[in-house]
């Protein structure tokens, strides 16, 4: 990196560090050091991948979303040096750790097939329509190693060969989209395009109507709620996050 560039660099990192963190780099006890594209830096233990990544000057523009492990956005590959194992992970829900090599992943392209669902049935056919290299799956389960929600990418692909939509949609539900499993399969599958598939085909021919949720959805067409969706819509917002915030949880 020009040394014009590094100054920038530790410029933005010296900025961001009490916000980061939340705390003075005084306070800090263990710093750890990791790489970010080549590159060392000295961070806090505990952060995630991606609050170590902004602690060190890195803006995310993109690769970015929710930070909570739902959207798939910060797909991350990593090394622990002094280790031969590639690993693979998403950067919002993994902690640092010392000797860490990273990099992240900002997109994984791999084929989508354009369909309507209306004109599919659930089975083997629309595979062997849409996505027929689904049967190049060698088995090797690499894809499940790399899977960081820790599906069994495998299983439900061997579900898919058989046309079994139901137990490939079970066993994908927890999918992200992040591509993970695509990049490390050397069959060059896109395994998160077939699962989608597979749980579209069980949301339209397997699931039985929600009686409750048409009930409801008829209530509201009615008027039954038109007072308090009004009230709802002109509370201000704090106090929506208070309601929000105190509401009844139903236990799992």
């Amino acid at each position: 990196m020009p040394e014009k560039d590094a100054n920038i660099m530790d410029q933005i990192a010296e900025s961001n560090r009490s916000v980061v963190t939340g705390i003075d780099e005084k306070d800090i006890e263990h710093w750890i050091t990791i790489s970010i594209l080549g590159r060392e830096y000295k961070v806090p233990a505990g952060l995630t991948i991606m609050q170590a990544m902004e602690f060190a000057g890195y803006r995310f523009v993109r690769s970015c979303g929710c930070r909570a492990g739902f959207c798939g956005a910060c797909t991350t590959v990593y090394r622990i040096e002094g280790e031969y194992r590639l690993q693979t992970a998403m950067a919002c829900q993994t902690r640092v750790e010392d000797g860490m090599y990273l990099t992240q992943i900002p997109f994984t392209p791999a084929p989508r097939a354009d369909y309507n669902i209306d004109d599919l049935k659930p089975g083997i056919e629309p595979f062997l329509t849409h996505y027929p290299e689904i049967l190049r799956c060698l088995g090797c389960n690499a894809c499940t190693k790399a899977c960081p929600q820790d599906i069994d990418v495998m299983e439900y692909i061997a579900a898919g060969k058989r046309g079994d939509v139901d137990l490939m949609a079970d066993l994908s539900f927890d999918c992200i989209m992040c591509g993970l499993c695509a990049m490390r399969c050397p069959a060059e599958l896109a395994q998160y395009n077939y699962a989608q598939l597979a749980r579209r085909l069980y949301g339209k021919y397997e699931t039985p109507p929600p009686e409750h949720l048409i009930s409801r959805v008829k209530e509201i067409e009615g008027g039954t709620y038109g007072k308090e969706l009004d009230t709802l819509t002109s509370t201000p917002v704090n106090e929506l996050r208070k309601k929000y915030t105190a509401r009844d949880i139903e236990k799992a």
